[in-house]
């Protein structure tokens, strides 16, 4: 190894090997291996070079393995098994390899985070990237801080699964919970199931990072999660994956006929037909044909078809109607006039809705009265 040779003395090679105190040999180490990331490697150098760091894996005194670490915690020319050893060395030796070492695959860290004990599964929930086998460990085997560490590391790739996996298993967790929430991309499940967990500090992020609006924030703390989740289609809905949307709900049980209602009353019409459909078991494009192009009957036989009550089905017409005779005029605030005046029409017709259905669609035209008159006060100022 001539370069580092060159380097070093061959009183520093002896003293890494055979020196008297362990202070002299973590010098010698520490010399040795800022030379060895330093300096141009042939093969061969990269050989003698792993050898040498093997021995110092292998002193007895943890200064010296704590000088290999520290010095070499982000280099790639720390073999792997060099760095599984010190992986299971005491903490002042194995964390720094075990935040930024390449030397581990993604197999490796997952079974340390699956046997390492809470400290190390923190160091590698830090670390600069991982992968989704390292989250999904971490998701099934990790602690809370190291659950939270990870799920607030922006380089950190979750499944969704994953995702709701950390949230069944912290739901009590503040910590973990504002960490999801605070991350910039949640999928729409997991997205309503925190506002079903919700505190006050998640609130907060919701508001601040995922587009729900104030007022939903206080509908959820209110305990009105159906309502929360008419204004999640709101805000989310024209932009998101609809028909996954829908299914979640159904699949949880939420996609209810009081939800449909109230989202038709908004003008939120692909909404209502990908409810529909998927109630229904048919294709979108045949629903679709059904409510808007099949005539009088149409809507009636795939309401029945999607098992939605009887009683509901004049609120429902009434609400379909409304949306074909009304257009968007491509004004300023255009979308939410159309919903002030689809809701006024709905509402000025006789209705089979529920009591509580009509009060939260007053409610929510209220709102927007008050929103418009706010921002003609803007505009006339």
């Amino acid at each position: 190894m001539a370069t580092t040779r060159a380097a070093l003395t061959e009183e520093d090679i002896r003293t890494l090997v055979r020196g008297a105190t362990p202070d002299e040999r973590a010098a010698a180490a520490h010399k040795l291996c800022r030379n060895i990331e330093r300096l141009p490697l042939t093969d061969d150098d990269r050989a003698l070079a792993a050898e040498i760091l093997r021995i110092m894996a292998s002193d007895a005194a943890e200064l010296v393995r704590r000088a290999l670490a520290a010095t070499l915690k982000d280099s790639p020319l720390v073999p792997r098994d060099v760095a599984l050893r010190l992986a299971r060395d005491v903490e002042t030796v194995a964390l720094p390899l075990l935040n930024f070492s390449p030397a581990f695959t993604d197999d490796d860290l997952a079974e340390i985070v699956r046997l390492g004990g809470p400290v190390r599964q923190l160091a590698i929930a830090k670390r600069p990237k991982l992968s989704r086998k390292v989250t999904d460990a971490l998701a099934e085997h990790g602690g809370e801080r190291a659950v939270a560490a990870a799920c607030g590391n922006d380089k950190a790739d979750f499944a969704e699964t994953s995702l709701q996996r950390v949230i069944e298993r912290f739901e009590h967790s503040e910590k973990v919970l504002a960490a999801v929430a605070f991350r910039q991309v949640l999928p729409l499940s997991v997205t309503e199931r925190l506002i079903d967990l919700v505190s006050e500090q998640v609130r907060d992020h919701l508001v601040s990072h995922h587009a729900l609006s104030p007022q939903t924030a206080l509908e959820i703390a209110l305990g009105s999660a159906e309502r929360a989740t008419v204004d999640l289609v709101d805000q989310a809905g024209r932009a998101a994956d609809v028909k996954g949307f829908v299914a979640h709900l159904n699949s949880a049980g939420r996609l209810t006929p009081s939800l449909l209602l109230r989202g038709l009353a908004q003008g939120h019409m692909t909404f209502f037909e990908w409810g529909v459909a998927e109630l229904a078991g048919v294709p979108h494009h045949r629903t679709w044909l059904m409510i808007h192009d099949a005539g009088p009957l149409g809507l009636r036989a795939i309401y029945e078809r999607a098992g939605l009550p009887a009683r509901l089905f004049p609120a429902f017409r009434a609400a379909v109607d409304t949306f074909h005779s009304m257009e968007f005029d491509g004004g300023a605030r255009d979308r939410e006039r159309f919903q002030e005046r689809m809701m006024q029409r709905f509402l000025t017709q006789p209705l089979a809705a529920a009591r509580e259905d009509v009060d939260y669609l007053i409610d929510k035209m209220d709102r927007l009265s008050r929103s418009a008159r706010k921002d003609a006060v803007r505009e006339t100022a």
